[in-house]
């Protein structure tokens, strides 16, 4: 199997660690097989494919997609480095409003599943930073919603503490205020 599979502290939460062959010439790697991700207990229907490009100190999140267009997102860096976040957001679950963190980047090639119904957002760790991610269903805007980044309730331990938001991320509710 070319991946290896590991649960974090948060139920669903997965990180994927695809396999290298290296040769001669450089490397191959599978970034997705179906048959490997269901066997996982992972989806295999991603529905919508997105990359982002970013500077050092870009914070992107907290996102997510309520209702039927909730999303999964199987995340990864194609060049440079991220802090990457996600947040349970499922009311009733004993890990709600606790988040797990993780540094993905081009040399270890780590890649996080984030199931539906967690928030998820991201720190470029350096310039030029490709983030790729594959969702599980397509972008609806009147299901968009999200969390403030820095809300002190969740205390995301962010490596950077100069960062770049969107006017949009700036003005997030914090989670206690979210109509989740």
């Amino acid at each position: 199997m070319p991946f290896q599979f590991e649960p974090t502290s948060l139920p669903g939460v997965t990180i994927v660690k695809p396999r290298r062959f290296p040769d001669d010439r450089g490397w191959f790697q599978e970034t997705f097989k179906a048959s490997d991700f269901r066997q996982a207990g992972l989806p295999t229907g991603f529905l919508q494919d997105n990359l982002s490009f970013s500077s050092r100190g870009t914070l992107r999140g907290l996102h997510f997609q309520s209702g039927t267009h909730a999303q999964g997102k199987l995340v990864q860096v194609l060049a440079g480095a991220v802090w990457d976040v996600a947040v349970d957001l499922h009311h009733g679950s004993p890990t709600f409003g606790r988040w797990f963190g993780i540094e993905l980047n081009a040399e270890n090639q780590t890649m996080l599943y984030v199931p539906p119904g967690f928030g998820h957002g991201f720190l470029s760790l350096a310039d030029n930073t490709l983030f790729a991610y594959k969702c599980t269903s397509e972008y609806a805007r009147a299901a968009e919603v999200g969390v403030a980044w820095n809300d002190p309730d969740l205390a995301i331990a962010w490596p950077l503490k100069d960062v770049l938001v969107s006017p949009k991320d700036a003005i997030l509710p914090r989670l206690a205020e979210a109509q989740l």
